[in-house]
């Protein structure tokens, strides 16, 4: 078990720029920025993917391409790892809309995964389509003893957070505070027992303490930044 699966969020997409909730296949796609984002995650050494994987996303579908180019692989689209469903807040970039999304995203992270998004998914159901899919990576690939490289997946910001909280037992008041830029990663290596370890969240590594005074939905609201990260 020498490889690691690197969850990394895609490129700057124009519905970042825009603050909309565009959680809905096969939305928006990469700014010129976002492309540049995603050729740098490429250039920067820090992940030789032997794999590279994507959402069905139109902004994932572009990151994952800047991505494998460089290493010679042909990325794959992957069903399951799309983002979190927004149902009736999708498309909005109101204040009601994004305080809405991200006080029941709260809700999930402190113990309450049964609770829907209007219209939308639960915490439930993200995880149930979510981690089958990297169950089957890591007992495909990286359980193998002759597997040897990383696997990159590009998916989505509150998608990723939900999903790599859960398999590592992340704090969920830390994963609150610490939203993921885009093309930022979260890194989780496979232990023993079919359990994993997260070794990076972003720029940050272990211990990953709890943030007690998290407030992501004043955040969200005070942020220039998009709501989805």
């Amino acid at each position: 078990m020498s490889g690691r699966l690197v969850l990394v969020r895609h490129g700057q997409s124009y519905g970042n720029v825009e603050r909309r909730l565009d959680t809905r296949p096969p939305g928006s796609e990469l700014t010129p920025l976002g492309r540049d984002q995603a050729r740098a995650f490429a250039k920067n050494g820090l992940h030789r993917p032997a794999l590279v994987a994507h959402s069905v996303a139109t902004r994932a579908v572009q990151t994952a391409a800047e991505i494998s180019g460089p290493f010679g692989v042909t990325a794959r689209a992957l069903e399951g790892i799309h983002e979190v469903q927004a149902g009736s807040l999708e498309d909005r970039n109101d204040d009601d809309a994004i305080a809405e999304f991200n006080a029941i995203y709260q809700r999930w992270h402190s113990g309450e995964p049964g609770v829907a998004l209007p219209g939308g998914e639960t915490a439930e159901q993200v995880l149930d389509r979510y981690l089958p899919v990297v169950t089957e990576l890591r007992m495909r690939y990286l359980d193998d003893d002759d597997w040897t490289g990383d696997i990159v997946v590009v998916s989505h910001g509150a998608a990723i957070r939900l999903a790599a909280a859960t398999l590592a037992g992340v704090d969920g008041s830390f994963v609150l505070d610490h939203h993921l830029e885009n093309t930022e990663a979260v890194v989780l290596a496979p232990i023993t027992d079919g359990r994993w370890s997260c070794v990076q969240w972003g720029s940050l590594t272990p211990p990953f303490y709890p943030e007690p005074d998290a407030d992501p939905v004043g955040d969200a609201l005070r942020s220039d930044t998009d709501p989805m990260g």
